[in-house]
């Protein structure tokens, strides 16, 4: 598949990972859609890929609602004919080991609750399979070549102090095998599936992690 000429939705477009992933397809000839949350990140690179002479449109949405994802697959096909390309860069961390002793009784003084389990988990590996889902769906139906990407981590061989983030991206590193293999079975040729674990990256979210 040529990038030029393609049309590339990015999850997580408006900052880190995504944003240069959505500036390299742009830069390389492809009509590309911005997703993120935040509406200041998607106007700013929405902006810096139009001056640099790209087509572009940015989309506020939350990967882990089936309407969102809904939302900006419609509104790639609208403003650009169809969808060639999607790669699912948005996450979230949410660091902690799984126990917390007291120092002086060593007793158990807190655990990892739900509040720092379940929003990484929706958000890195629920929000990947409803993209790829959906944006597989849409490759299908309109009969265009496809590429679905997810973005796995290093840290998917496992990292302490952060046994939500590794569990999604282990996850998220398996999830092509099973689609790929789903598509042979089902006869669909045009789409592909691949999986990237990116090292350590100088991304605001690594930046702010604990050093």
């Amino acid at each position: 598949m040529e990038i030029k000429g393609s049309v590339a939705v990015v999850t997580g477009g408006g900052n880190g990972i995504g944003e240069a992933v959505a500036k390299y397809f742009a830069q390389n000839g492809a009509k590309v859609v911005v997703v993120d949350m935040a509406q200041k990140n998607i106007d700013r690179v929405v902006k810096e890929i139009q001056e640099a002479g790209g087509e572009v449109i940015g989309v506020q949405a939350n990967v882990t609602s089936e309407a969102d994802t809904a939302k900006f697959i419609k509104a790639a096909i609208e403003a650009f004919g169809q969808i060639n390309i999607a790669v699912s860069c948005a996450g979230i961390i949410r660091d902690g080991t799984m126990l917390a002793l007291d120092k002086e009784t060593g007793k158990v003084s807190r655990k990892m609750g739900l509040d720092k389990w379940q929003p990484v988990i929706d958000t890195n590996l629920t929000g990947t399979f409803l993209t790829v889902r959906d944006a597989a769906e849409a490759m299908v139906n309109g009969g265009w070549p496809g590429l679905l990407v997810t973005i796995s981590s290093v840290n998917k061989v496992g990292q302490v102090g952060q046994l939500n983030y590794s569990s999604a991206k282990v996850a998220d590193a398996l999830l092509p095998k099973i689609v790929v293999g789903e598509f042979l079975m089902r006869g669909i040729r045009n789409v592909r599936c691949i999986g990237i674990a990116p090292g350590y990256t100088a991304t605001p979210m690594l930046t702010g992690m604990n050093q």
